[in-house]
């Protein structure tokens, strides 16, 4: 049997952060985020390359900090976000917004020097009365996306993201209402990792781009897959961007414009950089032919991927007392609802799927890995009144430092009124 391995933290390390901070706790990794962060830089491209951290992946000032000294940018998606990366420093030239809902204070934003995507015909057209005769970027959906699911594929007519490719003739018109110039085609297809795919999207956004005269810049967003599993596929950069940085290169020589290129990896950057380390609560069974389950002190407040996706995380057990006994689990979360499952079946949220791992005891500990993205920022906080879990950072000379601390039940219910 495969037993998962999460590298991120020793049995030694582990059970210091538990007693210094408790569980469940994140705990990230610096030189793994400093690391993932030069790959991303060294992105094929023939003319120039922006990389924009998806900060919706995990928006902790601290890792935008980090990723802003290391020379990325930021893809916010929301004006939230944006703020909240301004607050963290980052300056505002260096965040691109892209987003489902038309920011109330647009103009605001655009003012500060944020770039902006306009990510619908009514954002587009509200950003026409705002701002006429200036430059924009447009988010298309280019009819084609990629992913495990269909929830993690955001491009083609399944996805709301963008605005629908055979809509671009109403593009034109408005931009030519307002006197707007398109000077940024972003796309971005989802969370698949094949390159071939990647590389027909490319092709079929440089024919977008060839249709807008003014463009400088294509952003191809991000989702590039990274392998949180043994058994599962990481989408390698080099052998997805030579291609499209090709591409680019042959479009330049027909067309004389050499565009500036720009991706917005999240996942990619954080997934493997990050775990969540929790404690075994209870272990229990249902008896012949049913299951044993292992109960965690964290759960969907903390990781909420495997309840929606059905999405894999490898679980490992550090044990108080070593055993090397094998059993197969269900891991449960602590939260009283069903769908709170930490095993489901690959990509089937309603299915069980029992892993192999180290004998469960009541009080050992228990290493959730790949909980890098979209996991503190992503979850059910609060849900049962649980409190949201610390984040931590480990330091590459083996320390740690709190990023976050743990919330308490006061600050849970301080917005809450008496009638």
């Amino acid at each position: 049997m495969n037993i998962e391995k999460t590298p991120i933290l020793t049995k030694g390390k582990a059970f210091e952060i538990a007693e210094k901070f408790g569980t469940p706790c994140y705990v990230y990794s610096q030189e793994a985020l400093v690391q993932q962060a030069k790959k991303a830089l060294e992105f094929p491209n023939a003319f120039g390359i922006t990389v924009r951290y998806a900060m919706k992946a995990a928006s902790n000032k601290n890792i935008l900090a980090l990723f802003d000294r290391l020379g990325l940018h930021i893809d916010a998606s929301s004006a939230f976000e944006v703020k909240r990366a301004i607050m963290a420093g980052i300056d505002p030239t260096h965040i691109s917004l892209s987003s489902q809902q038309l920011p109330d204070n647009l103009e605001e934003i655009i003012k500060s020097g944020v770039k902006y995507n306009a990510c619908s015909l009514r954002q587009l057209e509200a950003f026409g009365r705002l701002f006429p005769n200036s430059e924009v970027g447009v988010r298309i959906n280019p009819g084609l996306g990629s992913g495990g699911t269909n929830r993690t594929n955001v491009g083609g007519p399944a996805s709301s993201f963008g605005i629908w490719f055979e809509y671009i003739p109403q593009i034109k018109q408005t931009a030519q209402k307002y006197g707007l110039k398109i000077i940024r085609i972003h796309t971005h297809i989802g969370s698949g990792s094949d390159p071939l795919v990647w590389q027909k999207v490319a092709k079929m956004s440089l024919d977008t781009v060839a249709q807008f005269e003014d463009v400088r810049i294509l952003n191809m967003g991000g989702g590039y897959k990274v392998a949180r599993m043994s058994d599962e596929k990481s989408t390698d950069l080099q052998k997805i961007g030579a291609p499209v940085a090709d591409l680019i290169a042959d479009f330049a020589k027909k067309t004389g414009r050499k565009l500036a290129f720009e991706i917005e990896p999240g996942t990619f950057l954080v997934a493997n950089c990050a775990a969540v380390l929790a404690r075994v609560q209870d272990v229990c069974d249902t008896g012949d032919g049913g299951y044993e389950f292992v109960k965690l002190d964290t759960g969907m407040t903390e990781i909420l991927r495997p309840s929606i996706y059905g999405a894999q995380h490898p679980i490992s057990i550090i044990q108080k007392t070593p055993c090397d006994e094998v059993k197969s689990y269900i891991v449960s979360g602590h939260c009283c609802e069903s769908g709170d499952i930490l095993t489901p079946a690959p990509s089937d949220p309603e299915g069980l799927s029992p892993r192999p791992m180290a004998k469960a005891t009541i009080g050992d500990l228990c290493v959730i890995g790949g909980a890098g993205a979209y996991c503190s920022s992503m979850s059910t906080v609060n849900y049962n009144s649980y409190p949201a879990a610390p984040e931590v950072m480990l330091m590459p000379d083996g320390s740690t430092a709190l990023m976050r601390r743990r919330q308490t039940l006061e600050q849970i219910v301080q917005n809450e009124t008496d009638i």
